[in-house]
């Protein structure tokens, strides 16, 4: 899976740390999310889209295994 979590966060001229605060998440898991190595759950998705005024599915990019065939 593919994120544009970064892009949005730097169009938004906002860094990781004060992401994860307004998130209540760890900067931690803001670097997992952005290098798509971790899924939010569909709580964290929808209050990411909210923070970036966005549909989640401007946020993440699925590919392969994980689309319906």
């Amino acid at each position: 899976m593919k994120t544009c979590i970064r892009d949005k966060r730097l169009q938004a001229k906002m860094t990781q740390e004060e992401l994860s605060e307004i998130l209540q998440v760890s900067r931690q898991t803001i670097i997992s999310l952005e290098k798509g190595k971790y899924k939010p759950s569909l709580v964290l998705a929808h209050k990411m889209a909210q923070v970036f005024d966005c549909l989640i599915e401007e946020l993440f990019v699925f590919e392969g295994d994980e689309n319906i065939k």
